[in-house]
């Protein structure tokens, strides 16, 4: 296949590691430009050690480089208000963004999901780290089962590996990754929680679901929890499982009270998982950051041989 080339928009932790992996890896993308705003950023320099073309102009900066017009896809790892004007001015110069903000102006991405029924718009959005990390559960919750009626998710990361834009992105990062839980996990109703937990030294990321389904048996629970699982790990080999799937009856004596819905019974199914990086930038303590620029790599690659494959 031949190389397809991309530029990444954010020289900060999600920009850089996404370009050093993207060059390990040899893949279907060539890396053409990272792009930023501070001519001083660290992930400018180390893109210019590379050999990565580089502009501290944003998203002109990339428009006045010589290779723009054979830039296909365009990686955005800067905030979810930047994007909307970063969607606007490449959208209209034909680039396929693929988008790790929580904008959510393209539909929610997870990778060994929904990838391949994504592929014919044009921006597609990665949700969030934790969304990353959690939806593939609460997806082979829901094939294993009639239904999920409530999905609770809880991310924990290491304070040391949020920087500005995921600071700034609190707030998105919540709702996004709620609407995401439903859309793309299959859960009828959903909640998200981000923890940025200050320990030192600093802990691994850590995620936490809770599901309540209706039929299905525990059995199939646990075997469809595991193949994800290990799917998962195809693109990131740090995802692992922190104990065995765990299971508690919610008998219609003592139902649950889901907001929204009132109460329900059914089976409460208990995952957590844990999150290792690839230490590609940050150490290995920054699993959020993996699992993102490693779904982010799959999407592109998927976009890359859509492309070429005439899809």
């Amino acid at each position: 296949m031949p190389k397809m080339k991309c530029a990444i928009i954010g020289s900060g932790n999600i920009g850089t590691d996404l370009m050093i992996k993207l060059l390990k890896r040899k893949g279907a993308l060539e890396v053409a430009a990272l792009i930023g705003i501070d001519s001083e950023s660290d992930g400018l320099a180390r893109a210019r050690r590379m050999g990565v073309a580089t502009s501290a102009e944003g998203v002109e900066g990339l428009r006045k480089l010589p290779d723009y017009p054979e830039i296909r896809v365009v990686f955005d790892a800067t905030s979810a208000k930047a994007h909307i004007e970063h969607n606007r001015v490449l959208g209209a110069d034909g680039k396929f963004l693929i988008d790790l903000t929580p904008a959510a102006i393209g539909p929610f991405v997870v990778p060994i999901v929904n990838l391949s029924t994504t592929l014919e718009t044009s921006n597609l959005n990665l949700v969030t780290c934790g969304g990353q990390a959690t939806i593939p559960i609460v997806h082979a919750i829901r094939r294993a089962t009639d239904r999920v009626i409530y999905a609770e998710i809880v991310a924990s990361i290491a304070s040391k590996s949020a920087g500005p834009g995921t600071r700034a992105n609190i707030d998105e990062f919540t709702e996004t990754t709620r609407l995401a839980i439903e859309r793309v996990g299959g859960a009828e109703r959903g909640k998200a929680i981000i923890v940025l937990n200050p320990a030192e030294p600093p802990l691994l990321m850590r995620n936490t679901v809770f599901c309540l389904s209706q039929g299905g048996d525990r059995g199939a629970i646990k075997a469809s929890v595991e193949k994800i699982v290990a799917e998962v790990q195809g693109y990131v080999p740090g995802y692992r499982l922190k104990q065995d799937v765990q299971f508690e009856a919610v008998g219609d004596n003592d139902p649950l009270n889901i907001p929204g819905i009132g109460l329900r019974s059914g089976l409460k199914t208990s995952v957590l998982l844990e999150v290792e990086g690839a230490a590609h930038y940050l150490p290995k303590y920054a699993g959020n950051l993996d699992i993102m620029t490693s779904a982010a790599m799959a999407a592109g690659e998927g976009v890359a041989q859509s492309i070429f494959g005439g899809h």
